[in-house]
């Protein structure tokens, strides 16, 4: 009799045993990663106040995404609404903070990518539309096509509700002053590549803001907002707004926001290929961000660097600059701010 009572009961806490390890590994997995641009970042070159003022508000826009995951919200909400709290600061290129055209005048760019229904949308050259990551969106949602340009894009999104502003809006001094400063560099130089050569007109293409986020549901998202290079000619555009440069999300894969030196980063099709190598090589996301990054880009001569979160909530925030301002929330709410490569 006690050995029938010895079994069952060793039976009865291996059952509750399992039942407890299959609520544990039923429980959800979400995330959500940001990055404000990657470029010469130094300590040495970062007073404590802005290092601080950094911080601050990548914890703010990341605490937003997070709050939306957490209660069950979508990707594409999370990093929407994230990308609008960097948008709207000036400390980045994108949005409020954006650099200037040779013309002095803005052209936003921004794209998003849905992982579950490989829908994209994104926009180039706006002027007038306070968080392009929306017209981005919109466009995925409202059109039956992936990428709208200039004029354009502005009566798309104003047709649809987007709020608008005066270019001045975007102005802000320190980026008055940049532009000042590299067109006086652009009167002693001879030729563009000896302008990329400059470190203070280097940095001027960095800031870009994005975000990628895995949701409750499975689903993968990101976005890419921008306003470019200082001093920029000839309507150029980056990689920010080309889906499977800058921008890329698939459910199978990963979801990848780019920010660097854009040229290289259009030649390389860095996003996509990520994607590529974990698809089709099996690899894991920071080994293929690695690759990427420091083989393609860095072999090239370009330079930046990704985030990405893949569908079981692995990160990767890689460069090939000495830092890269960043944040990562996972699903127990450990947050991680950090802006030097070395941290």
């Amino acid at each position: 009799m006690k050995k029938i009572y010895y079994l069952f009961a060793l039976l009865l806490l291996t059952g509750c045993k399992e039942s407890a390890e299959i609520k544990e590994d039923s429980a959800p997995t979400f995330g959500i990663v940001i990055h404000g641009g990657a470029g010469t970042l130094l300590r040495s070159e970062m007073t404590a106040e802005m290092d601080a003022a950094y911080r601050k508000i990548l914890t703010q826009a990341i605490q937003v995404g997070y709050s939306i995951l957490k209660q069950g919200g979508t990707s594409q909400e999370a990093v929407e609404k994230t990308i609008h709290v960097m948008e709207d600061s000036p400390l980045f290129n994108a949005g409020k903070g954006a650099v200037l055209t040779a013309d002095e005048t803005i052209e936003l760019d921004a794209s998003f990518m849905n992982g579950e229904t490989l829908d994209a949308g994104a926009i180039a050259g706006v002027k007038h539309v306070k968080n392009p990551i929306s017209a981005a969106i919109a466009v995925m949602e409202k059109s039956p096509h992936v990428m709208l340009s200039g004029a354009g894009a502005d009566q798309f999104a104003q047709l649809h509700g987007l709020e608008w502003v005066p270019s001045e809006y975007f102005f802000t001094e320190r980026r008055i002053n940049s532009l000042k400063r590299v067109k006086e560099a652009e009167l002693n130089r001879q030729s563009l590549i000896e302008q990329s050569k400059d470190p203070f007109i280097v940095q001027q293409r960095m800031g870009t803001v994005g975000c990628v986020a895995l949701d409750q549901h499975g689903n993968l998202a990101a976005g890419t907002s921008t306003g470019g290079m200082t001093n920029k000619k000839w309507n150029r555009i980056g990689d920010a707004p080309i889906i499977g440069a800058g921008t890329y999300a698939n459910n199978a894969t990963c979801a990848i926001s780019a920010t660097g030196w854009g040229e290289f980063f259009i030649r390389s099709v860095v996003a996509h290929d990520i994607s590529a190598l974990m698809e089709y090589k099996g690899l894991g996301i920071e080994q293929a961000a690695y690759q990427v990054i420091h083989e393609k880009v860095g072999a090239l001569g370009g330079d930046g660097g990704i985030i990405g979160i893949d569908s079981k909530g692995n990160i990767a925030m890689e460069m090939n600059t000495t830092g890269m301002y960043r944040a990562h929330i996972n699903s127990q709410g450990e947050l991680t701010v950090k802006i030097y490569k070395d941290e």
